[in-house]
């Protein structure tokens, strides 16, 4: 049932990258707002797919989306909303692939579909603590943000924000799930926020992601589009 599960996931999961250094007027058109993309979420949750599968498709997307997990040292830095949810998830298929990593948590509040994922990264044995202002994330590889999402608007503040700087104050190859932590999903606007090498959209890109700021903020952009619907 599972290998079956896995499959229907890698058929309904599309990868699309985007040169962010060309012209993205095509794609600015068909960029969704936030509140669009909560709209579409609500709809394909209500409708056709459950929460708890989504959150899987997404974290499968952003594992799909970059070929460098294997022999890393990986930190996956989570937050306590959906956003965080994918983390957890994407630290139980890595090591359903023989790939360790470490989540660090800025929350210990989580939805429920992230509660889901987070058991099972601790029952697969995925090490899990609370990120503290003094950690040191420069001994990490491959560092995953999945601390704020599209939702975030104005200033970071508390642990958050000790997050973003200690993630930018690396080497690391830095990958931003579904947005960069800090930035505005309308506007792509932001005082602080997370700087990727690679950002992985989840559904459709959102306006956000094509303004000059946020093309000074992501490396690469991927959308990763796991079957959510557009409301009607």
């Amino acid at each position: 049932m599972a290998f079956m599960r896995r499959l229907r996931d890698m058929e309904l999961i599309r990868l699309q990258e985007v040169d962010l250094k060309a012209d993205t007027s095509e794609l600015e058109k068909i960029a969704i707002s936030v509140e669009e993309m909560r709209e579409a979420d609500a709809y394909t949750i209500r409708t056709k797919t459950s929460g708890r599968e989504l959150m899987y498709r997404a974290a499968t997307g952003v594992y799909r989306s970059f070929d460098g997990w294997n022999s890393k040292n990986i930190a996956i830095i989570v937050g306590g909303g959906n956003n965080g949810g994918d983390g957890y998830a994407l630290a139980g298929i890595l090591k359903e692939n023989g790939i360790d990593s470490k989540i660090y948590k800025v929350s210990d509040k989580m939805s429920d579909d992230g509660s889901f994922y987070c058991d099972m990264a601790n029952n697969r044995g995925v090490q899990i603590c609370d990120f503290t202002p003094d950690i040191d994330l420069k001994g990490y590889e491959v560092i995953v943000d999945c601390i704020l999402g599209t939702g975030f608007k104005g200033e970071v503040r508390g642990l958050a924000k000790d997050a973003i700087g200690a993630i930018n104050d690396t080497n690391a190859f830095v990958i931003s799930v579904d947005i960069n932590s800090g930035m505005n999903g309308d506007t792509g606007e932001a005082m602080l926020a997370v700087m990727s090498d690679l950002t992985v959209s989840i559904g459709h890109f959102k306006k956000g992601m094509f303004s000059p700021r946020a093309k000074e903020l992501i490396g690469r952009l991927i959308n990763a589009d796991i079957d959510i619907e557009l409301r009607p």
